[in-house]
Parts: C-alpha cells; structure tokens; sequence
C-alpha cells in the first residue's frame, strides 16, 4: 500500500497546539470533509476539540457525531465520549447517556470503562448506578475500577450492605496496578467497622453469659463512635449500665471505668 501522507493532520495539530484554532479548524474541515480520505474519522474529532475550545458547541457537535458515523474504532468512540461529555456539562441527560451508549457500542476496550462511569453519573437510581459501577470495575482499568469500587462500597455501606462493599473492595485490591490503594483499604476497614458494629449489637440482643455480655456492649460502645454514632455508643453503655442483671450492670460499669 502507498504510504499516507498525514502532512495537513500534523499541520493542523501543531496549529491547535500553537493555539491557531481557526487555522486547525479550517485543515481539520478541509479533510473531515474528504469522504473518501484516509483521515476523515480522525479529522472529524480534532475538528470537533478545536471547535469546542473555541466555544462553536453546535458544530464541535456536529463534527463529532460525523466522526461517530465513520463506525472507526478509535474515533468513533474518542467522538462518542466527546458527546457525551458535551452533553453532561449541559444537563443534557438523555443526549449524554445515549453518546454514552454509543461509545460502549463502539466496542473499543480503551473507552468502555470511561463510558460504564458516565452511566454511573446519570444513572435514575441506586440499582442503575451500582450497575454500571460493576460494570466499570469489571474492566480490570486501574484508575477506573478503584473509582468505580469506591464509589460502589459508599453506595452500598450507606444502603446497609456493608458484606457486599467489604467484597467489592477485595475484587479492586485484586486489580493488577489498582490506583489509590490507600484509599481502598481504608474503606475497607470502615466496611469492616460497620460489619462489627452488626454482629455485636446482636450479641448484645442475644444476651449469653454475664462477661460476654459485657463484653459485646463495651466493644459495641467503643466502636460505634468511630463511624461518628456518639450517641448510639452513649445508649449502648446505658443499657448495659441499666440491665436488670445487677452482676452485668456491676461489670459493664467496670468496664467503662477504664476511660479513667
């Protein structure tokens, strides 16, 4: 095959670097124009970029869906996440999750965990959020998955799911090169916090012998505070303080003491 001659798509990319944005758009026109061009699909985006730098959104619009129309594997998803971010600054929610949908539909692996995030963010409810969020961290894209994971657990941890969140931060530990692991650990232990906090109030409600008793309602009462339930743990140490069974009030109270 004849080598293509990309000379006017470098011009123009070093005339929007230069930030001559009229002088790209015009070459960038020029060969999105070029039905026939090698050039055309990759054109059509960089016209649609200058074009929304410059502030012409109607016809940064116009190029992209151009661009998406080519069915290119690269630009045609590059022109459908250039869409769907055009329309979501714009409130413009069902434009944006179908530009969205297109770039799923594109099938380029690069773009899907950018495009399960943007159904995330226009989700219509709990259940469609979580969705995509798996879906996005199921791509196995380092900064993506943790994103999505971190976002996941916070749903579900508020939902009272925390078993679930717990899971779902393992499976984005696992990611190979995963971002921000700090933050993913942390969570983490906040799921196990809330988990603990679960199978100690029914210890608690259980009952048992007077030391495990006591001993439920005191880690029950220390833990609570550290998911900022101060008062939660103020009626945990009350109850025990308040029992019927004199010998468990007397060791709760022990117990308690050791606050000094």
């Amino acid at each position: 095959m004849p080598e293509v001659d990309t000379r006017p798509l470098d011009t123009a990319r070093k005339l929007a670097e230069d930030g001559d944005l009229e002088g790209a758009a015009t070459i960038f026109a020029e060969l999105a124009a070029d039905t026939a061009g090698p050039d055309r699909a990759q054109a059509a985006v960089g016209l649609a970029v200058v074009l929304q730098e410059g502030g012409d959104v109607t016809g940064a619009r116009a190029a992209a869906r151009a661009a998406l129309a080519t069915g290119h594997p690269e630009f045609a998803a590059q022109a459908a996440c250039l869409l769907a971010r055009s329309f979501e600054r714009e409130d413009l929610v069902d434009q944006a999750r179908a530009a969205w949908q297109a770039a799923l539909g594109a099938g380029n692996p690069a773009y899907v965990p950018l495009a399960h995030m943007g159904l995330a963010r226009l989700a219509t409810g709990s259940q469609e959020a979580q969705e995509a969020l798996r879906a996005a961290l199921a791509t196995g894209e380092p900064e993506i998955s943790s994103r999505a994971a971190q976002w996941l657990a916070e749903l579900l941890i508020e939902e009272g799911e925390t078993a679930e969140a717990a899971g779902v931060l393992v499976d984005a530990l696992s990611v190979p090169d995963v971002a921000d692991v700090a933050r993913l650990r942390v969570l983490l232990g906040i799921a196990h916090l809330e988990l603990a906090c679960v199978e100690l109030t029914r210890a608690v409600e259980e009952g048992g012998d007077v030391e495990t008793g006591a001993l439920a309602i005191e880690l029950l009462a220390r833990t609570l505070p550290l998911r900022g339930r101060d008062e939660d743990a103020e009626q945990v140490w009350r109850y025990g303080l308040d029992s019927a069974d004199e010998h468990l009030a007397e060791e709760v109270r022990l117990r308690r003491g050791r606050d000094g």
